[in-house]
């Protein structure tokens, strides 16, 4: 099976090639970029396709077999992860080549193709310390994609965003020290077990790792109130980077799925559904500051970074109730609300380029020359946001809505998830009305709009994110039907277990 290994070699491979002179000063750069994206895309709708009979599989690198060797474990999860960041990334990409963003830069595609090998092999890993590697990556990768352009905002949120993340993997590595020290191994599928099986006397420090470990995947997602370093981030830095990063929220929402339901479930005594108690309120307070920041918002960008919180913490209000039902709600709203925010951080971005000096800020300007097209994406991209019909964000909120109905926090989880979409909706419309309804005809001094801003080429990548959304809405009868198998995977471990470490002597 060493198509399960691919994901991580061809961004590798083709990152390490791109940073040869020749490739980083010419289109080929460009060129070996777009076919690493075209080939990770192929890739992951053939291991979608190969998950779907339910089977774990396991790829051994070296041939050594866990726990002792570094595993790679695809099951409908991580193939579902892998389809969607190849799909935003491809998207991204045309976005930023159509733009000429990556040409600001020299090492823009090799940032890119490291930021997608990280991303891919969090989402494949079947250990502990390998998914803080992988964090690492992607994290390294993103400071410098962070910064592409410079600036002096972007450069003062960068520092921001780099010192919290330092602060973020110096906890992780604290973690992961507790619970090696406690368990004596770092393989997710062995560590389950020996968590089950841990004397009395070490569940209290089983519990404390648990909790800590939990508590930086949170710093990850941005739940409140770990949450403060993402607004001005994401506001500050490129458009592309922006759409790129929404997808990394949903990495700390991945591992806090991966690690409780697998290691720190049920069976786990003590350290049995270890963030429970606090992770459902973080996540409704962050639904609700995130769509009043949308609401407060004076700039798209900024308004898309708040979407962002809202919409990881609506997934998070899930995800953390911690039952199948639950899970496969959240497994099905968390493409929708990445395809969502990355859609209008690219819409921003195309409203930025046809304002002149105004650019992206909620005020009155001069009508926009052939704006139809980009008002209709406009009015896309708040519909999925907002999670109104007929997208597929209406689906993921009702599925949320209908699997939470008998937990005792019901009417708190409604009450938040109905108005903060209320919100959302006057945010959205506020927004949409002052940019293509209301004009203002004496523009700033020296405003000027280049000619080629106006292309419709430019809208290609953000279409393909409607496609995608309207793809989910229209096969959402399959979509769900595969989020419950993935859930019902994730819940029942033995599969996981045994595929991992079939002399374990656990039965599936």
């Amino acid at each position: 099976m060493h198509l399960i290994v691919a994901p991580v070699l061809v961004p590798a491979v083709l990152a390490a090639l791109m940073l040869l002179r020749p490739a980083r000063l010419t289109r080929l750069g460009q060129r070996l970029s777009i076919l690493a994206m075209l080939a990770q895309l192929a890739i992951a709708v053939a291991l979608i396709v190969l998950s779907a009979d339910g089977e774990v599989r396991v790829y051994e690198l070296g041939s050594w077999p866990a726990p002792y060797g570094i595993v790679l474990v695809l099951d409908r999860l991580a193939a579902l992860m892998l389809l969607l960041a190849s799909v935003l990334g491809l998207a991204v990409l045309a976005h930023a080549v159509l733009t000429r963003h990556d040409q600001q830069g020299w090492h823009f595609h090799p940032l890119f193709q490291f930021q997608m090998l990280g991303l891919n092999g969090a989402f494949l890993t079947g250990d502990l310390f390998n998914l803080f590697v992988f964090f690492e990556v992607l994290l390294i990768a993103s400071y410098g994609l962070l910064l592409h352009g410079q600036g002096a905002a972007r450069l003062q949120a960068g520092v921001q965003y780099v010192v919290v993340n330092l602060v973020g993997s110096t906890i992780f590595l604290v973690a992961i020290g507790v619970l090696y020290g406690t368990t004596g191994t770092l393989n997710f599928a062995d560590m389950a077990l020996r968590v089950s099986t841990a004397p009395p006397e070490e569940q209290a420090l089983i519990r404390a790792g648990a909790q800590i470990l939990i508590a930086v995947f949170a710093l990850k997602a941005a739940l409140l109130p770990l949450h403060l370093w993402l607004p001005r981030a994401y506001a500050s830095t490129s458009a592309p980077v922006a759409a790129l990063f929404a997808i990394l929220t949903k990495v700390g929402v991945y591992s806090i799925i991966r690690v409780t339901t697998l290691v720190f479930g049920e069976e786990a005594g003590a350290a049995a559904w270890a963030p429970a108690g606090w992770l459902l309120p973080a996540a409704l307070l962050s639904v609700l500051v995130g769509f009043v920041g949308l609401l407060a918002a004076r700039e798209l960008r900024l308004g898309a970074a708040f979407g962002v919180i809202g919409s990881t913490g609506t997934l998070m209000v899930a995800a953390s109730v911690f039952t199948p039902e639950t899970t496969a709600a959240a497994l099905f709203y968390l493409p929708h609300s990445t395809l969502a925010a990355a859609l209008l951080f690219l819409v921003a971005d195309l409203v930025l380029r046809r304002r002149g000096e105004r650019q992206d800020r909620l005020e009155p300007g001069p009508s926009m020359p052939g704006a139809g097209l980009l008002a209709v994406l406009f009015l896309l991209s708040a519909i999925a946001l907002a999670g109104l019909p007929p997208l597929s964000g209406f689906v993921g909120k009702l599925l949320i809505l209908a699997s939470v109905a008998d937990n005792p926090a019901a009417w708190w989880i409604w009450g938040t998830i109905l108005v903060t979409t209320f919100l959302a909706i006057l945010a959205l419309a506020r927004a949409g009305s002052v940019l293509f309804w209301t004009r203002d005809d004496a523009p700033p001094h020296r405003e000027r709009v280049r000619a080629a801003v106006h292309a419709p080429r430019l809208a290609a990548p953000a279409l393909m994110l409607v496609a995608a959304l309207g793809a989910l809405t229209v096969f959402a009868g399959p979509a769900t039907a595969y989020t419950r198998a993935a859930a019902d995977q994730l819940h029942s471990r033995t599969a996981y277990i045994t595929a991992v470490l079939p002399d374990s002597g656990v039965r599936r």
